[in-house]
């Protein structure tokens, strides 16, 4: 994939070392040499990933990062320190500056290239969520003052591990920070984690009765788990299955003995990024079913209608289904809002609503045309069935009163109905305006009726 990188050091052939390195994989590649180099080129160039040195004069790696991490324009590019630091106490600090990852000088080009793919996945990921959510809070669909109120959410972590003594060491570890599921046997933890709704997965590499990469693997292959970030604890044996394993998709690793204080931080960098990445897949879903339904009434609106009955259509034309349209009317709605005001007319039109999704089959579309006007779109039946459901749904409308709770009122409402069925060739204009037509005619005829289109 292609990506620019930001190179961070104050000396020169280690800021060459790697730009070609990763020119070679074609990487465009950016450098500086200093700290307040870098925070101006990061926010003026928007590169992909930066990887920074940490011991620089005049401003070292840490508070660099820490900078990068609080612009809102930089917050969201990875960060991987490269340092000769080896030291435990040396990797906390810069996660806890927000850094996603270490490479130890000199660079392992298996390690750095795993990371660094691995990583840019994850960016241009999280790039489209927030693009699309930027979107959203455009359009008005999304209202920004709800990530305002987005409270943290207690982290579920499932453990694979079948050591008795490392998952001991697990549960102290953790201890009330996170619910934490441990489970021994791979096959279990598949079907845990496929229905768990976790935010992190802990996989000893170490683990002699199952395959953990096998594990990893089969948890990068199923929908439900794709997501999932994983973390791997690694043996100084493991180096190889780690290696592996970032290629496979691991996300962070945390080397043995286990330092408490790493594995916390580690740990809370993946939840809190997982539950982030969840939290932006929401909001895109949800602003996508908001863009196709109507407000008041939960139904699908009308733009997302004529789509659907477009599609239909040309099915109609490769397969000869038949497809149907009833296009019904609430009778003297005006009357309602005249005497009663909007607020009762808004409650009828939500009733209204639920008893003609009652009315209607599993495979029919619902949506409000407009106003008080609604349309029910039929695939795979004839005119008989759908003058059926149309009898149906004017009488589940028309033998029970509608009462409208706290206002003390009940109110008799009716609704004319028009039928149309789809011919061959026809356009969905053409259905449209044909199941229209059968609709004034029942108004004209009395109201409280379906007509047939001719």
């Amino acid at each position: 994939m292609s990506a620019r990188i930001l190179v961070v050091d104050d000396v020169v052939p280690n800021v060459k070392i790697l730009e070609a390195k990763l020119s070679v994989e074609y990487y465009d590649v950016i450098t500086a040499y200093n700290g307040p180099d870098a925070l101006e080129l990061a926010r003026d160039k928007s590169p992909d990933l930066i990887l920074l040195d940490v011991m620089m004069p005049q401003m070292d790696g840490f508070e660099v990062c820490q900078r990068l991490k609080k612009d809102a324009k930089t917050a969201h590019i990875p960060v991987v320190m490269v340092t000769a630091l080896s030291e435990t106490a040396d990797r906390v600090q810069g996660l806890e500056a927000g850094a996603d990852d270490f490479l130890t000088k000199p660079v392992d080009d298996v390690a750095l290239f795993a990371r660094v793919k691995s990583l840019l996945r994850l960016k241009m990921m999280m790039d489209e969520f927030r693009l699309r959510e930027a979107t959203s809070f455009d359009l008005g669909v999304i209202n920004p003052d709800d990530e305002e109120n987005t409270n943290a959410i207690r982290g579920r972590i499932l453990a694979v591990d079948d050591n008795e003594f490392s998952s001991q060491q697990l549960m102290q570890i953790y201890g009330d920070q996170y619910d934490l599921t441990i489970e021994s046997n791979m096959d279990e933890a598949q079907v845990l984690s496929r229905g768990g709704d976790f935010d992190l997965a802990v996989v000893s590499l170490g683990s002699t009765s199952f395959d953990p990469l096998r594990f990893c693997s089969r948890v990068r292959t199923f929908e439900e788990t794709r997501q999932l970030p994983i973390l791997t604890l690694v043996d100084e044996a493991d180096t190889d299955k780690l290696v592996k394993g970032l290629e496979l998709g691991v996300n962070d690793y945390v080397m043995r003995p286990i330092d408490k204080n790493e594995l916390i931080v580690r740990t809370r960098t993946q939840v809190l990024r997982k539950q982030y990445q969840d939290r932006l897949r929401h909001n895109y879903h949800r602003s996508m079913e908001l863009a196709v339904t109507d407000a008041l009434t939960g139904l699908y609106n009308r733009r997302y209608m004529t789509n659907h009955l477009e599609t239909l259509q040309n099915n109609v034309m490769q397969d000869f289904k038949p497809v149907s349209l009833l296009i019904m009317d609430i009778d003297f709605f005006k009357k309602v809002n005249d005497t009663h005001g909007h607020d009762i007319g808004d409650e009828v039109l939500k009733q209204f609503s639920s008893r003609m999704i009652k009315s209607v089959r599993g495979i029919d579309l619902a949506c409000r045309y407009g106003g008080e006007e609604f349309v029910v779109v039929m695939p795979d039946t004839d005119l008989a069935v759908a003058l059926g459901v149309a009898e149906r749904l004017r009488r589940e409308v028309a033998e029970e009163p509608f009462v409208i709770s706290g206002a003390d009122l009940s109110l008799d409402i009716t609704c004319s109905i028009g039928v149309a069925m789809s011919s061959q060739g026809e356009s969905s204009e053409g259905l449209i305006k044909r199941a229209d037509e059968a609709l004034y005619q029942a108004k004209r005829d009395g109201r409280n009726r379906v007509v047939t289109a001719t």
